[in-house]
């Protein structure tokens, strides 16, 4: 079942949203998979200020480079491993929980 559109509470994004990405099933997807990809790299950033590290300190905890932390941070890598996901958990106090879902038909709201 292809994605279905999002509405948006924002009348200027969702004016953004029907303009570039419109009713076309292939932008739809491309927009929801950068969408996740933006949401966990917030997610790694927004718990590693919660810990009070530096990424170099977060990195140092996970055996990595900080490099590794910021493109993990940065919202257009769609290279997130499950691996690295959980050793980051781990080094936050945390665990990566995955779930399937079903595609909603009905609005998302953002």
């Amino acid at each position: 079942m292809p994605a279905q559109k999002r509405k948006f509470k924002s009348n200027a994004l969702q004016g953004v949203y029907d303009k570039y990405i419109g009713d076309d099933p292939e932008k739809i997807q491309e927009f929801e998979d950068e969408y996740s990809n933006a949401q966990v790299a917030n997610d790694i950033c927004v718990l590693r200020e919660q810990a009070g590290l530096t990424q170099r300190e977060l990195a140092e905890r996970v055996g990595t480079q900080a490099s590794v932390i910021c493109r993990l941070e940065d919202a257009g890598y769609d290279g997130h491993s499950l691996s690295m996901l959980r050793r980051i958990a781990t080094a936050l106090g945390q665990k990566v929980e995955i779930r399937f879902v079903p595609t909603r038909k009905e609005e998302l709201r953002v």
